[in-house]
């Protein structure tokens, strides 16, 4: 007998999983949960009943006692409602009260061992399982605990970006570094991917730019903390939006397609992107060429005793790289991303005719 689709593996899109970052009382959970339905925009229901905390002292969630309330949730809107677990009990507490949905957080998919105990624990269990991104830009160790789910006989799966700490970060909370997620969904097309903008932005003035930018880039959905007076929210008071808010949001949001089988429209894409392709084989020729003059001066730096790095030099460069960049619609981030890695490229070239 086939197995009927879940919200997992519907074509619906954006799915919307919103709801408190922490449970604090049944009064608050069940309120949270019956605006959100009124908005008609929101599919799972959301609560944070364990929380890990950075330093002790800080709320660290209600615990098992929150349970029951996300069960009253589902009887009384019909909302499916999800949880994160950390460890083996907190999956067993969260099935006995009948939670619908998991999902591991970034500060659990970081440790290969509590992942795999959670892994254990879910044998034999058919339930669906969302995944966040570690919180370190490791992308094998994010597949990686996928992967010990999958070995588990776990057969729905999704992802969950929500950024990477980041120790100078002064915009976002969790830098996004949209390029690995990207890689995320070109390395497993056939798992969902949601976007979390509360914890990558960490405020909420900036969450639709975010929501959007993930929409724009062909993510599954959303998930969005909501609570029903943000600011006197027990934790991550910053980042959290009412229901009404949430509700608004989402329906200002454009949803675009990839229209992959409407072929006039790929056909002008085709030959812009042709041009492209052109573009980048000259930039890998140019990208030799430098190389190769990288190589010269690293071999007239050894017979000169000179060392490889020149401060100076590499100063001169960043200063002109970041005016040049100004004038050519570059950003600033981009070009010093950019230019590091050619840096950084040239210096291993260097560093192989040292050691010749």
């Amino acid at each position: 007998m086939k197995k009927e689709k879940t919200w997992l593996t519907r074509k619906k899109r954006p799915i919307v999983i919103a709801g408190p970052c922490s449970a604090e009382s049944e009064e608050q959970v069940l309120q949270t949960a019956h605006r959100l339905k009124k908005t008609e925009k929101v599919d799972i229901y959301r609560a944070g009943i364990w929380k890990p905390r950075t330093r002790p002292n800080s709320f660290e969630g209600v615990g098992v006692v929150g349970l029951p309330w996300l069960k009253k949730v589902k009887e009384e809107t019909g909302f499916p409602v999800t949880a994160e677990v950390a460890k083996a009990s907190h999956v067993e507490n969260c099935l006995q009260f009948e939670i619908d949905i998991l999902w591991i957080g970034a500060r659990t998919t970081v440790n290969p061992f509590a992942v795999q105990e959670i892994a254990d624990a879910l044998k034999g269990v058919d339930i669906p399982i969302l995944v966040k991104n570690p919180i370190n830009p490791d992308l094998s160790l994010w597949l990686g605990g996928i992967e010990r789910l999958e070995k588990a006989g776990i057969q729905e799966i999704g992802g969950i970006h929500r950024g990477f700490s980041n120790l100078g970060e002064k915009f976002y909370r969790n830098r996004p570094q949209w390029q690995i997620a990207l890689e995320f969904k070109r390395l497993r097309p056939d798992l969902p991917l949601l976007n979390d903008p509360s914890h990558i932005c960490g405020r909420r003035d900036i969450l639709q730019e975010v929501g959007q930018k993930a929409m724009d880039l062909d993510f599954d959905g959303l998930m969005i903390e909501s609570h029903i007076d943000p600011d006197n929210a027990w934790s991550d008071a910053k980042q959290q939006i009412t229901p009404e808010v949430l509700g608004r949001m989402i329906t200002e949001m454009q949803l675009r397609e990839d229209y992959e089988d409407v072929a006039p429209l790929q056909s002008e894409l085709e030959y812009l992107r042709a041009e492209i392709n052109h573009i980048d084989d000259e930039l890998l020729n140019l990208l030799s060429n430098r190389m190769n003059i990288a190589r010269q001066i690293g071999l007239y730096k050894k017979n000169n005793n000179m060392t490889i790095l020149q401060q100076k030099r590499w100063n001169d460069i960043i200063d002109k790289s970041k005016k040049q960049a100004k004038g050519k619609e570059l950003s600033e981030e981009f070009i010093l991303r950019f230019i590091s890695a050619i840096h950084d490229e040239s210096i291993n070239q260097q560093e192989k005719i040292f050691r010749e």
